[in-house]
């Protein structure tokens, strides 16, 4: 169900402090149904603003600095007018990093094309940002929205970086692991984000594609993704997210399509993915620094979306020290010739805390999958296991997972749990659970799981 709820008219001072004027964005609420009760996302309208097209404000085809330039003037013009649509015409544009404002909407119409250099001094100065779960300052996402409200990407047009550069920052060479080794410290420390300072000669942490920082009422729609230094598409510490009929294709190092990240009432439907990494991936922070900051990711929606490639279809963590909770994937595709793991996969250690729970999946067809349907573990480290030590031990419960539903070829297994003695998993039901073939001898591989169901 949709519902108008509100046009902003108070004095744009009081509400967003990169505008000039009263906003002219309309707010809608939609219902959205789901196992764990009903609940409402806000989403932008843009019906009502003025366009902005970036050739009126010196945008050149070929001319990379021109375009970045005007594409920076236009938002600007459109956020003081108190709220606009940034046109990206039809044709091919050179671009650096673009950072958003409250109340625009960059529009790429159908034809258009955004190209984003692989210079990593074109996404300069540091932004705040994140890397693997750990605030820092960082080289700018792609795309970057910081404290936002009512911001969009819409659109039929596409997103496509440029990889030259980033893949060679694929590798983990020892700088790049001394700078991991050196952030994780700082945060067990919990010093400030500002000293956090990760841009140099060898750490290559790669940027984000697009990454909402603490925004509100975020809309993606219709667009077209092609490739990403990292994360594809990150929602962190933001509410109200529809990401809605996205085509994503990457299929380069850590490129996970959404990871909605300490980010609650949102929405994933009609979406395609073609990963090089999980499809979608619900994470909620990482240790000492989640612990701070507190916030769950929670009440998420997944559905009507069909993944061609990807580890998995859902993961859950491994940064999930924030807790992860009120999770549910429906009616969804993965190809019959995917490369797939999991149709879900639940992951932590024994330094993350946080916990899992009311997780539900439902109505899922796929083809073969190289392990199983279910899969949880929790003792996954990674690098991280010789580079640092255990500061703090604080395990992850784990409870209240449901399947039903589920349609799969071949598979390895059915469930494996490897729970941890000192915390089982509890309270996993699966129901109307169809496989072709099981390779396994034994199909449900259980270690410390505490009231297991299947129908």
């Amino acid at each position: 169900m949709l519902r108008f709820i509100v046009s902003f008219t108070l004095p744009a001072l009081l509400l967003f402090s990169c505008n000039e004027q009263p906003s002219k964005v309309h707010i809608y609420e939609y219902d959205v149904e789901s196992p764990f009760g009903n609940f409402v996302v806000k989403t932008p309208d843009f019906s009502d603003v003025s366009s902005f097209n970036i050739t009126e404000f010196g945008a050149l085809k070929d001319d990379q600095l021109a375009t970045t330039e005007a594409i920076a003037l236009s938002i600007e013009k459109a956020a003081a007018a108190g709220g606009g649509k940034v046109i990206i015409p039809e044709g091919e544009w050179l671009t650096g990093k673009i950072h958003l404002k409250s109340n625009v909407d960059l529009h790429l119409e159908r034809g258009a094309k955004l190209i984003f250099s692989d210079n990593p001094e074109d996404y300069l100065p540091p932004v705040h940002t994140t890397w693997e779960g750990l605030e820092c300052y960082n080289y700018s996402p792609l795309i970057y929205a910081y404290n936002c409200q009512n911001v969009a990407i819409t659109g039929a047009g596409e997103l496509y970086a440029k990889m030259d550069h980033w893949k060679t920052w694929f590798g983990r060479p020892p700088g790049h692991m001394n700078s991991l080794k050196r952030l994780y410290e700082l945060a067990v420390k919990d010093s400030l984000v500002e000293h956090r300072q990760m841009v140099n000669d060898s750490a290559h942490f790669r940027p984000q594609f697009i990454q909402f920082n603490r925004c509100e009422n975020v809309l993606l729609e219709d667009i077209t993704i092609r490739n990403s230094p990292f994360w594809v598409i990150h929602p962190y510490l933001s509410k109200d997210v529809t990401i809605r009929n996205v085509n994503v294709q990457a299929h380069g190092h850590n490129n996970d399509g959404v990871d909605p990240e300490m980010s609650q009432q949102v929405l994933i439907e009609d979406c395609l993915f073609d990963q090089g990494d999980d499809a979608i991936a619900v994470k909620s922070g990482r240790n000492q620094d989640a612990w701070r900051l507190n916030t769950p990711a929670k009440n998420i929606v997944i559905r009507n979306c069909k993944v061609l490639n990807g580890h998995q279809l859902l993961a859950i963590g491994s940064e999930l020290s924030g807790g992860i909770e009120n999770i549910s994937i429906s009616d969804c595709e993965v190809a019959p010739n995917a490369k797939l793991n999991h149709l879900l996969f639940i992951k932590t250690n024994e330094r993350r805390g946080g916990y899992v729970k009311h997780i539900f999946m439902n109505n899922i067809k796929a083809g073969s999958i190289a392990a199983g349907i279910l899969g949880i573990e929790t003792d996954v480290l990674y690098q991280w296991r010789d580079l640092v030590p255990t500061y703090e031990r604080r395990l992850t419960p784990i409870s209240n997972v449901t399947m039903k539903d589920i349609k799969a070829t071949n598979v390895d297994f059915i469930s494996r749990v490897l729970g941890q003695e000192d915390l089982p998993v509890k309270d996993i039901q699966m129901v109307r659970i169809s496989t072709d073939t099981v390779r396994s001898e034994t199909p449900n591989i259980h270690e410390a799981l505490e009231n297991f169901k299947t129908e």
